[in-house]
C-alpha cells in the first residue's frame, strides 16, 4: 500500500464504480469516505437465496482477463484477499446458443465449426469471404449499419442483434459501434477487418501464453464482491441510507449535503469529489454548476428489464442446458430475450436434482413490457422457456426483479456527449465522474475505470 498522501476523498455512490474507485483510492493512501443512499452497498449487483437456490438479481457473471494489463478486477480481487471465494464458470459455459426457427442451436466455436453449423446459412457464410475487402467507415455508425457494412444482414439478425439484446438490453439500431463495442471498432479501425484483426489478436495472445477471458462469480454470488470490497476499507468509512441532496465549493474543496436516514441534514466535506451515480442523479447534483451538463446527462437513456429466476426439477427440463445459456434474435417473434442456465455455470446454485435458470425480458426493443404484471411476465417466460427447453411441470422457484433504469445506453453521439459534460465541468477542480453511462457497463469496465480515475486522483497529472 501506498504511503498515505493526505488527500481526503469523498464516493457518492456505494455501487461497483464508487466502491472500486474507494478501494483503489485506499490502497494508494488517500482517506476515502463513501456514501450510499440505500441501505446496503452494490447498486444493481444483488444476490439472493431462497429455498436453496442462489440467484442473481442483477449482473450473474464478470468477465475477468488473467494476466493482462486491463485486469484491474484481478488486481482487486487479490489486493481484497477474495481469491478463496472465487468461483469460475465451468467450461461448458463456453457453448452459447441462439434460438432459430424455433430450435436452440450451438454457435460456432471454430471456424471448421462454422463451415458446417446449420446456425446460418449458404448465404451467410459465402458473405464472410468478402469481409477483409470492404473499406473502412469514415463516420460514426449504429451497431447495426456497421454489421450490415461488414458482415451482412443474417449476422445482424442471428448473431448481434441478440448478443446486444442480451448485454445492453439495447437495439442495435440505436447503439454506436464505435462507443458500445469499441473492442471490434478497433479491430477495423487497426486492421481494417475483423477478421485479420480476430487472427492478429488470437496469435498474439497465444505467443504470449496469456489465458482467455472466464467468466466468474463468488461463494455467495456476485453480491460478495461489494460486500468485500466495502469490508476491506477502514471501519466507519462507508456509510448507507445517506443521499446527497446538494453540494457545494467550500474552502478549496468540496461540501455535500446529504439527507441521512433517521438523523436530519448533514454535510461532509473532502478535498475531492467523486460522482459514481447513475446518469440522472448526476444531473441533479450538478446541474447548479453547469445546467448544460445536466441536460446532458439526463438525455442518457436507459434500457428497463426484468430478471426473472426460475428453478425446476432436472427431471422436467428436457435440454441438455450444456452451456451459457441462450438469445434470442428479434426476428424469432418470442418475446424472451433469452435465459442463462445458471446452475451449469455454477454448481452451487440449485439444490440437488434441481436446476437454476435465469431469463430476461424487456429492452429498449419492446419498451411496453415494463407495463405488464408481474404475474404476466412469469407467465410469458414461462411458456417461452417451455417451449424452448421442453419443460414440463411447474415451477420449484419463481422470482422476478424490475429493473425500470437497469442498463444505459450509449446511442451515436455518446462519447462526444459525456466529453461535453467534462468540458462543461472542468471549472471545477477535483470533481470526477464515474458510472457504467461512461466507459463501459460490464462489472469489470467499471472496476477498471475506477482504478484508472483512482490512480488520476491519486497522483495527479495522470491521464484517466
Amino acid at each position: 500500500m501506498a504511503e498515505a498522501n493526505g488527500k481526503r476523498v469523498l464516493v457518492v455512490g456505494g455501487g461497483i464504480s464508487g466502491l472500486s474507485v474507494a478501494w483503489f483510492l485506499h490502497r494508494r493512501g488517500c482517506t476515502v469516505t463513501v456514501a450510499e443512499a440505500a441501505g446496503r452497498v452494490g447498486g444493481t449487483i444483488v444476490s439472493d437465496q431462497r429455498d436453496g437456490f442462489l440467484f442473481e438479481r442483477g449482473p450473474n457473471t464478470a468477465l475477468q482477463k488473467p494476466g493482462r494489463p486491463e485486469d484491474a478486477l484481478g488486481r482487486l480481487i487479490d489486493g481484497a484477499a477474495l481469491s478463496p471465494q472465487l468461483n469460475v464458470a465451468a467450461p461448458a459455459g463456453k457453448k452459447r446458443y441462439i434460438l432459430r426457427h424455433g430450435r436452440l442451436w450451438a454457435l460456432p466455436a471454430s471456424p471448421p465449426a462454422f463451415v458446417v453449423t446449420p446456425a446460418f446459412s449458404l448465404a451467410a457464410k459465402l458473405r464472410l469471404l468478402a469481409e477483409p475487402f470492404i473499406r473502412r467507415a469514415d463516420q460514426e455508425e449504429t451497431i447495426a449499419e456497421f454489421v450490415k457494412r461488414r458482415l451482412g444482414r443474417e449476422f445482424l439478425n442471428y448473431a448481434v442483434d441478440p448478443f446486444i439484446s442480451g448485454v445492453y438490453a439495447g437495439d442495435p439500431r440505436e447503439l454506436s459501434a464505435e462507443a458500445a463495442v469499441p473492442r471490434i471498432h478497433e479491430l477495423e479501425q487497426e486492421y481494417g477487418s475483423l477478421i485479420r484483426g480476430a487472427i492478429a489478436l488470437g496469435k498474439a495472445t497465444k505467443n504470449a501464453g496469456m489465458p482467455a477471458g472466464r467468466q466468474i462469480s463468488f461463494a455467495g454470488g456476485m453480491a460478495t464482491l461489494p460486500s468485500a470490497l466495502a469490508a476491506a476499507l477502514p471501519a466507519g468509512s462507508v456509510r448507507t441510507g445517506r443521499r446527497a441532496t446538494g453540494l457545494e465549493r467550500r474552502d478549496g474543496g468540496w461540501a455535500v449535503h446529504f439527507a441521512d436516514q433517521g438523523h436530519g441534514p448533514q454535510t461532509e466535506t473532502a478535498d475531492a469529489l467523486v460522482l459514481a451515480l447513475p446518469a440522472p442523479e448526476t444531473a441533479a447534483l450538478v446541474e447548479p454548476l453547469a445546467g448544460e451538463a445536466a441536460r446532458l446527462l439526463r438525455a442518457i437513456p436507459y434500457a428497463s428489464v426484468f430478471s426473472v429466476a426460475l428453478g425446476y426439477r432436472r427431471e422436467d427440463v428436457k435440454h441438455a442446458l450444456d452451456g451459457f445459456g441462450f438469445l434470442i434474435p428479434r426476428v424469432e417473434g418470442v418475446r424472451t430475450l433469452g435465459a442463462l442456465f445458471s446452475s451449469t455455470l455454477f454448481a452451487d446454485r440449485a439444490p440437488p436434482g434441481h436446476v437454476l435458470l435465469t431469463a430476461f425480458l424487456g429492452g429498449r426493443q419492446d419498451p411496453q413490457a415494463m407495463e405488464m404484471a408481474d404475474k404476466d411476465v412469469l407467465t410469458e417466460i414461462e411458456v417461452d422457456l417451455a417451449t424452448t427447453l421442453g419443460i414440463r411441470g411447474k415451477a420449484a422457484l419463481r422470482h422476478l426483479t424490475r429493473w425500470p433504469q437497469a442498463i444505459p445506453q450509449y446511442p451515436l453521439g455518446h462519447l462526444d456527449r459525456v466529453a461535453t459534460v467534462d468540458e462543461f465541468l472542468a471549472p471545477f477542480p477535483d470533481l470526477y465522474l464515474r458510472g457504467n453511462w461512461r466507459g463501459g457497463i460490464s462489472v469489470a469496465d467499471c472496476v477498471r475505470n475506477g482504478e484508472a480515475l483512482a490512480e488520476r486522483i491519486a497522483s495527479p497529472g495522470t491521464p484517466s
